[in-house]
């Protein structure tokens, strides 16, 4: 039997997002409303839904060889995983999700040792817990199962521990942020058996090498066009590039093909400014991966 690893993909809001961005990186990923089971195209991985909460646990355990998960579900269990690497999904946000210590408007707490003998509701218990206890604060952290804001706004507990990216839900409340407490990006986390084990670890590290790249390629696009000889000079100083256009001579001509990757927004300002200086045939092509 050929070997293989188990994969775990996060069910819930970066569900949809992996597997669009497996498809870019090279792997189909079919989901089934009546099993937790995906299919993917590539008899060495096999995938697993799970939810980023319980990931780093079955991560750790070995049930998972790899997954993606928050680093701060990562953090909340003590989790002893192999951090591989980062993802930042833009079709996501490309903010950090950021776990907020906050309070009513009107409440006199500015910081976190004014709630010395206070209770917070969270659903992060157990980083938050050990937050206050390095500092020597002490709090009685309750579990929320949900609607954490209302919690506070009612006056079921003093404070809160929440997640957010803008803020504007928190505002929208009428509450008020005191700290951030940590921020957290969603990451590939490995099991250290798996990790330790040579063809595992080189599996892993193709994933993730390749969904780097389909991460590196979003909303960038290939441009490319045909100049005058004449020309090459004024057209390459207004070129952005990854590093230097490409420059090839075209078959028994005096014109050349220029080539570069931009960021897609760059597009609609440089191809008039390029037509105008000359350029001709002018293609934008989508990219899949950077490398």
């Amino acid at each position: 039997m050929s070997q293989s690893i188990k994969f775990g993909i996060p069910k819930g809001s970066l569900e949809k997002a992996t597997v669009e961005l497996f498809e870019q990186a090279g792997w189909t990923i079919r989901l089934s409303s009546r099993n937790y089971f995906p299919s993917i195209d590539d008899d060495e991985i096999s995938c697993n839904l799970i939810r980023s909460q319980e990931m780093a646990k079955y991560v750790e355990r070995g049930t998972i060889d790899v997954g993606i998960a928050g680093r701060d579900w990562v953090e909340e269990n003590e989790s002893d995983v192999v951090i591989v690497d980062n993802l930042v999904y833009s079709k996501v946000s490309r903010r950090p999700a950021r776990w907020v210590l906050v309070v009513t408007q009107d409440s006199p707490v500015q910081r976190p040792e004014d709630l010395a003998g206070k209770t917070i509701s969270t659903e992060l218990v157990e980083f938050t817990r050990r937050y206050f206890a390095e500092r020597n604060i002490p709090v009685d952290v309750e579990f929320s199962w949900g609607a954490t804001e209302a919690k506070v706004v009612e006056g079921l507990c003093d404070a809160i521990v929440e997640v957010t990216e803008t803020g504007s839900t928190i505002r929208a409340n009428n509450l008020r942020i005191v700290e951030t407490l940590m921020e957290s990006t969603p990451v590939i986390l490995a099991n250290k058996k798996a990790w330790a084990d040579p063809w595992k670890r080189q599996k892993i590290e193709q994933l993730n090498t390749l969904l780097q790249a389909a991460l590196a390629a979003e909303k960038m696009v290939g441009l490319k066009m045909n100049v005058a000889h004449a020309q090459i000079d004024t057209i390459i100083a207004m070129l952005p590039s990854l590093n230097k256009p490409t420059v090839a001579h075209l078959y028994q001509s005096d014109w050349v093909s220029v080539e570069t990757v931009l960021h897609e927004k760059e597009v609609r300002r440089i191809v008039p400014e390029l037509i105008k200086a000359g350029a001709e045939g002018i293609i934008e092509y989508p990219l899949n991966k950077i490398l």
